[in-house]
């Protein structure tokens, strides 16, 4: 195996076309062979089957995937939705020349298809009329199989956020276990995670030069499979991470949580092929072999499954290897083979991030999903696509490091922004082209609304830190907080002409904005429509501090600035707070402390986001263990952090009635509760109180008008509060951008309800 470059890689738009380029870009990547062969194809080179309905814009993995191979010269296929009960459905457009590429999706399948409560989910957000049941349950599992049964010789790349979120022994919360990585499982050929866009045209382009696909082992972002005598292992040089507690002295230890000084000689020019072994100096300086040549070895499979505490482990050093500049190869033994994992892709320059959303999509469904009428109305509406269809991605990534949130996971902390000129494009060419535009920009945003062009002031202090958090537990004063650019793209943009209203709908890093006044000025004076939803998870230093969230003050701050900028643009607009129920290391008197904040400022929460614990995210390791990665790792009881977990469907369901305080129907188990833990005096009627002494004797809902004590006497006034601020509808066509591979922050529903694109969590 060759070194891992972290210099600067080879452009997207560097390799020299394949032969195919001369077809020029298909309308709509096609999904027949009726297609193919009026764009004059006898074959496609490469075939991507996916879980969504294949929509051709840039919120949609399978989309920027094909597009970006297309443009390296390739033919590309799409098969969208397969019936997956035999391998017919795969076998549409015949062989591919090159590989199947292979994902399940824009989401996780298994959070696609079932609720925080393990319910399935009636409908699904990316498929036509929004049906449910297009997909099965580990849907890049069945795919590869039935892809192997249709042609067995022909390699399969996985790839999307499923594959990026298990590309490791991962807990999965439907078994309650432990699994293998989806690479051991799918019997796939390579595992691309992350934003794919290098990887995968490399690794097209070496499968055209008819490289074999076991040969391609040096390509970053990927995983694989590798033997005990394959040769490609020799050196490198093995960093034992294994064990959490081993004997001897602390000093000749090498662990992955310290920040080493490595051996600027050996990683020079004149360094040789072979890995330098580790130095320890008399000062107890550890030099280390270059990066590119050191692997960390995780504790295997067969450990982490049965000892939640060794899980934990591995998920921590695993986080601390995700920085491109400076994150080591990984390693974990899978049976009688090892999983390697090499670092992740380089992030994409503002030329390339511009190259890829500058393809020729065709911003619309493929017309197989329109209706008689040739629209996309009615039963083939594809919600997803109905949400961003008047939306414009501006930038990937964030360096929040929320541990519920798998953005840092997929596409990395730091942020790859596009430039001014491209984003004004694309506004143009959805006002000139996208039928039923009316001037309403639905979202400017990503992953967060307010992270365009946002870094670090120093690219070496970039690539040498292994923080999990730019902003947390302060602002890093490393951090460039200027919010200029992207006022000044607010500005120009909505300044086109056709542009009536431009909103943000993605998720604002309050915090983040309060540094700039200016900023959250221009925001709510001409972009917000009546509502802001903003996330402060929680009011409790417990939760937040699991979550990597600031304290409610930050929130407190910026409603201040935003209720006097709202004042003085003479509007009146309100501020929509979403908040987690049972997230590791909330108490029940975190939870009732919340529901008080809540009735205090007079919000009523609709439906609320219970907890969900995603694969590889370092808040799914603190439920699985009881351990807090975030304080590293000991079987010693008197160090390390103890987490207290929200298990068990009572306990779980008492969490959310402390945020729905105010239904009637959870007045019996919260009353119970709150006499448990010694609190009764927030029972009773009047303002101060939390919930009354009575019950509904109708249809439970707090609004009923006949409300009967025990004694059968009616109330004289049911309990006043301040004037409740329910959630608006959501707008047609608002991003809500992905956040966390989860379903979405959808406005006055459950995030647990209906999946968002937004920035996809894809590839």
């Amino acid at each position: 195996m060759s070194a891992l470059p972290v210099t600067a890689p080879k452009a997207l738009t560097a390799y020299r076309p394949f032969w195919a380029k001369r077809f020029g870009p298909a309308p709509f990547l096609p999904m027949s062979r009726a297609e193919m062969e009026q764009l004059g194809w006898d074959s496609c080179d490469i075939i991507i089957v996916t879980g969504d309905a294949y929509v051709d814009h840039a919120s949609f993995g399978m989309a920027v995937i094909g597009r970006t191979l297309e443009a390296q010269g390739f033919r590309v296929g799409i098969i969208a939705q397969p019936d997956w009960n035999s391998a017919d459905a795969f076998k549409a457009l015949g062989k591919p020349n090159l590989f199947f590429g292979v994902a399940a999706g824009n989401m996780d399948s298994m959070i696609n298809r079932y609720t925080a409560d393990r319910k399935i989910r009636s409908d699904d957000a990316y498929t036509p009329g929004g049906e449910g049941g297009k997909r099965p349950d580990r849907a890049t599992l069945v795919y590869t199989q039935r892809c192997q049964e249709a042609f067995k010789d022909v390699p399969i790349v996985i790839g999307g956020i499923e594959a990026s979120l298990r590309r490791i022994a991962h807990y999965d919360y439907w078994q309650d276990k432990v699994r293998r990585s989806v690479l051991v499982d799918s019997k796939a050929d390579l595992l691309v995670y992350g934003n794919a866009e290098r990887a995968i045209i490399e690794i097209a382009h070496r499968l055209a030069r008819r490289e074999p696909i076991e040969s391609l082992t040096d390509v970053r972002g990927t995983a694989f499979m590798r033997r005990d005598d394959d040769p490609t292992a020799e050196g490198w040089f093995e960093l034992d991470s294994t064990e959490v507690d081993r004997p001897g002295r602390i000093d000749e230890l090498i662990s992955p949580y310290q920040i080493v000084e490595e051996n600027k000689a050996c990683a020079s020019n004149d360094a040789p092929d072979g890995a330098k072994p580790i130095t320890i100096h008399k000062t107890g300086r550890i030099t280390m072999p270059p990066r590119d040549h050191t692997v960390v070895r995780l504790p295997a499979y067969e450990k982490v499954k049965s000892d939640p505490v060794l899980y934990a482990h591995a998920n921590r050093v695993l986080h601390l290897e995700t920085n491109p500049g400076n994150a080591r190869a990984l390693v974990q033994r899978h049976g009688e083979r090892d999983l390697w994992i090499n670092p992740p892709p380089i992030p994409l320059t503002t030329p390339e991030m511009d190259h890829v959303f500058d393809l020729p999509y065709a911003r619309s469904p493929h017309p197989s999903y329109a209706d008689e009428k040739g629209g996309h109305d009615g039963a083939t509406k594809i919600p997803a696509w109905e949400m961003i269809r008047f939306s414009v991605n501006i930038m990937r990534g964030c360096f929040g490091g929320c541990t519920f949130c798998s953005i840092t996971e997929h596409e990395g902390r730091i942020i790859q922004s596009r430039s001014e000129d491209s984003v004004i494009r694309e506004i143009e060419e959805m006002r000139d082209k996208v039928k039923g535009f009316t001037g309403i920009v639905s979202d400017l945003g990503g992953p967060t609304a307010n992270m365009y062009r946002i870094g670090c002031k120093s690219p070496e202090i970039e690539a040498a830190c292994r923080k999990p958090s730019c902003v947390y537990p302060g602002i890093c004063p490393n951090l460039n907080t200027s919010h200029d650019p992207l006022i000044k793209m607010y500005r120009r943009a909505r300044a086109l002409p056709g542009v009536k209203k431009i909103l943000i709908g993605s998720g604002l890093r309050y915090d983040l904005a309060v540094q700039s006044p200016e900023y959250v000025k221009e925001l709510v004076t001409h972009h917000v429509g009546g509502y802001l939803k903003i996330a402060p998870e929680h009011t409790e230093n417990g939760p937040l501090s699991k979550m990597m969230k600031p304290g409610i003050g930050s929130y407190d701050r910026f409603k201040q600035m935003f209720e006097a900028a709202s004042a003085a643009a003479g509007k009146k607009q309100y501020l929509i707070p979403y908040f987690i129920a049972a997230h590791p290391g909330t108490s029940d008197e975190d939870m009732m402390n919340l529901a008080v904040w809540l009735k205090k400022n007079g919000f009523r929460a609709d439906q609320v986001q219970t907890f969900y614990p995603s694969p590889m995210a370092t808040a799914t390791a603190m439920y699985h263990s009881g351990k807090n990665p975030l304080k590293g790792i000991s079987r010693d009881e008197t160090r390390g952090e103890s987490v207290d977990i929200v298990r068990g469907e009572r306990r779980r369901r008492l969490h959310k009635a402390f945020l729905r305080y105010h239904d009637a129907n959870n007045w019996p188990l919260l009353r119970e509760a709150l006499k448990a833990m010694g609190r009764a005096d927030l029972i009773g009627n009047g303002k101060h109180h939390l919930i009354p002494t009575y019950q509904p004797i109708t249809d439970g809902s707090y609004e009923s008008a006949r409300r009967k004590n025990s004694t059968g006497v009616t109330p004289a006034a049911k309990p006043a509060s301040a004037a409740p601020m329910k959630p608006a509808t959501p707008r047609k066509g608002q991003l809500l951008t992905q956040h966390t591979g989860l379903p979405p922050r959808v406005t006055g529903a459950s995030r647990n309800s209906a999946p968002r694109p937004g920035k996809p969590a894809k590839r």
